[in-house]
């Protein structure tokens, strides 16, 4: 990385507004009072947005007093990260992404259009609108070339350009015209062009709505993209008609298992469970835990009662049953 210094020209004063001060000290209170350094970051992103998208060197001073920080230890963080601009930018401060996807996808077009509009990079437009760098991937790859454009307020993407595209919303910009972030074709997000082609059917999540938290005024959308579609409202079902049979017939309750459990041995030593064949120490172990301690307990297992011991016991499915536990345990229980 190319060494980063502070400007040379400098404003005769500057100081943080009540309101970045505010803001710095929110997240000054996020951390313990040995700890408060750990707000630099977003101090200087603060500090960036107050002094009009860049961070002159008495801010920084500043920032040290409200840290308790070393001025050289600022400099060192904010000529480290290129989030930060160190020298004056425009109203509009274009970051214009040059890496491969984007530049096989034409940024070259688009850089173009920058050097004619506004000049070399890093230059600013003679009406202080414009301002522009190119930069490393920004992370809209699949909108390729992209562009990300930052002033007082958002710091806003533009995808899907084209040299036309492009010029049209530099146009807008500085005429003070809001312009929608995002693809700036017929795309919606990183579908294909015309609409989706992918996941369209019915399906467990085909109507759900999601509402977006940063969105203004919850705006709402479909987990597929486009406007959500009213709720389907099931029809009515039909309650069947009452019979003489069915207002007299009593609700049917599900049998409960009736697995013998005792708090212990309460007939002498119990017996050895690793005579059965399938049970060894571990599980010998665990059916003693959950109270069964004789053969003739086993011997009375139904369907219900396996079922139930195989979850107690973390037992794999139907294994009681093949090795015939309960079998086994009625011919020991006889000899007993």
């Amino acid at each position: 990385m190319s060494a980063r210094r502070l400007a040379i020209s400098q404003p005769d004063s500057f100081q943080l507004s009540a309101s970045a001060k505010k803001k710095i000290q929110h997240w000054i209170k996020k951390y313990p009072k040995d700890r408060q350094r750990s707000a630099l970051i977003p101090a200087l992103w603060i500090a960036q947005k107050d002094a009009g998208g860049w961070v002159p060197e008495a801010a920084l001073r500043e920032i040290g007093d409200m840290l308790g920080m070393a001025y050289i230890r600022v400099y060192e963080v904010v000529t480290f990260y290129t989030m930060f601009n160190l020298e004056p930018v425009g109203e509009h401060h274009i970051q214009l992404c040059g890496t491969t996807p984007c530049w096989l996808r034409g940024s070259d077009d688009l850089i173009a259009v920058l050097k004619r509009r506004i000049g070399p990079q890093g230059s600013v437009s003679e009406d202080g609108k414009l301002s522009w760098v190119e930069v490393e991937c920004l992370g809209a790859c699949a909108n390729a070339p992209m562009a990300q454009i930052s002033n007082a307020k958002d710091d806003m993407y533009y995808e899907d350009l084209t040299a036309e595209s492009f010029e049209a919303l530099l146009d807008n910009l500085v005429a003070g015209k809001t312009v929608d972030s995002g693809p700036q074709n017929s795309r919606h997000t990183s579908e294909p062009e015309g609409g989706n082609i992918a996941l369209t059917g019915e399906g467990p999540y085909h109507d759900t709505v999601v509402y977006l938290p940063n969105a203004p005024k919850k705006t709402k959308m479909s987990v597929h993209g486009g406007a959500p579609k009213a709720k389907r409202k099931a029809p009515a079902k039909k309650a069947a008609p009452k019979t003489a049979a069915s207002k007299k017939a009593p609700a049917q309750k599900a049998p409960k298992p009736k697995v013998i459990y005792t708090d212990g041995p309460t007939d002498g030593k119990p017996d050895d469970l690793k005579k059965i064949k399938g049970i060894g120490p571990k599980f010998e172990g665990d059916l003693n835990g959950k109270g069964i301690y004789y053969y003739r307990q086993i011997a009375n297992w139904k369907a219900a009662d396996v079922k139930m011991v195989e979850e107690l016991i973390d037992s794999i499915p139907g294994r009681i049953k093949r090795d015939e536990w309960v079998k086994q345990a009625k011919t020991l229980a006889k000899k007993g």
